[in-house]
């Protein structure tokens, strides 16, 4: 038996109290090596481990310690791995998915919280928290009229604390940019890469679809409105640079498949593009097997991949090892450099999750728009 098991085995058969200091003093779930342990105390019928890792059977089931009210499973992640998880806790035949009641590390989304194993190895980036000494860029909230939609489109509009009316600026549009702030500490990651001469100062439009299934599945009307409304919005109101070079579109899972589509329907308005798990299904032969939600992304991604339009002049694109998309998203690349794109790609030990989005930002932006820090004089 694992020591640590071994250990609360022993205060589990003592006064209550010394079992709660026992637990108190260690770190939930455990991490020995590749090996992660995982513990519930409480009554139960049955307690699983529910994670979405592609690769891992969805439930992971716990076992019961000598008939006491621990329980425990332990998996094996490679170093530097990052998952999200709750347990499924089965009692009277039901069962009720919770939060690890003993590891108070979380991950927001928009349906809700996930509680966060870090393998050895994983850092959460230190650029991607708040720093006393970075000066605080502003946002603002502004309505876009769009002729593509029939109404105006409420976005947000980030500008760099260095932010001056009489200089001109490299210009990010971001899909579910509300999101990225909220999950992902964008606002964090601008000012620190800013201050810290990673990226330049820039401006950020950050949108947010209220249909995006819908509207970011290849859809002609997003491609307008971001080709047609938006970006003439930013062009007349925001001093950015004229320069398909000095634009970049952004979007994670289906914001992804936004991106790529407004580039290609709208080609040399975007001269970057920066794609996080995109949700690029296709089909070589057959149907996809993904749900009829995807059958528009699909089509498009079949015409794209059949078409040699450019859709951007450098793309960086990264994905998960553990998840589904890693296929799509690994399949792009050779596709794109076929067309004549320079491509960075990279890989994480994560999911499908705003975490692992938001850890790849210092690499893709910066290689997107590199600030003097990463500039080399010759």
């Amino acid at each position: 038996m694992n020591p640590m098991l071994e250990e609360l085995l022993t205060h589990s058969k003592s006064v209550p109290s010394t079992l709660d200091a026992a637990i108190d003093a260690m770190t939930f779930p455990s991490v020995d090596g590749t090996d992660i342990t995982f513990v519930y105390r409480g009554k139960a019928e049955a307690v699983y481990l529910r994670c979405w890792v592609s690769g891992l059977d969805t439930a992971q089931p716990f076992e019961q310690i000598d008939d006491s009210e621990l329980w425990a499973a332990t998996i094996e992640l490679p170093k530097g791995s990052r998952i999200e998880y709750k347990l499924e806790v089965v009692n009277n035949g039901r069962g009720d998915l919770i939060l690890d009641p003993l590891n108070p590390a979380i991950a927001q989304d928009p349906f809700g919280a996930n509680s966060v194993c870090q393998a050895a190895g994983y850092e959460h980036p230190e650029w991607s928290q708040q720093y006393p000494d970075s000066r605080t860029g502003s946002l603002h909230i502004l309505q876009v009229p769009s002729t593509a939609f029939g109404h105006h489109r409420e976005i947000q509009v980030y500008l760099p604390a260095t932010f001056r009316k009489n200089r001109q600026y490299p210009l990010l549009v971001v899909h579910d940019g509300i999101d990225y702030l909220r999950y992902a500490d964008f606002q964090n990651v601008l000012d620190n890469l800013i201050n810290r001469l990673d990226i330049p100062p820039m401006i950020v439009a950050l949108t947010q679809s209220p249909d995006r299934l819908k509207e970011y599945a290849g859809n002609i009307q997003h491609a307008q409105f971001i080709g047609e409304d938006l970006l003439p919005y930013m062009q007349e109101h925001f001093p950015v640079i004229d320069k398909p070079q000095s634009r970049c579109l952004m979007g994670a899972s289906f914001g992804g498949v936004a991106s790529l589509h407004s580039a290609w329907r709208f080609p040399n308005l975007f001269g970057n593009l920066l794609l996080q798990s995109g949700s690029f299904a296709f089909s070589d032969l057959g149907r996809h097997k993904r749900g009829p939600v995807f059958d528009p992304v699909v089509e498009f991604m079949n015409e794209f991949r059949a078409d040699s339009v450019m859709p951007a002049e450098r793309i960086f694109i990264s994905c998960g090892m553990y998840e589904s998309l890693i296929y799509e998203n690994r399949s792009l690349v050779p596709h794109l450099q076929q067309k004549g794109v320079e491509v960075h790609f990279e890989e994480a030990r994560d999911a499908h999750n705003w975490q692992n989005w938001r850890d790849r930002l210092r690499i893709g932006l910066s290689w997107v728009f590199p600030g003097p820090a990463w500039i080399v004089y010759e």
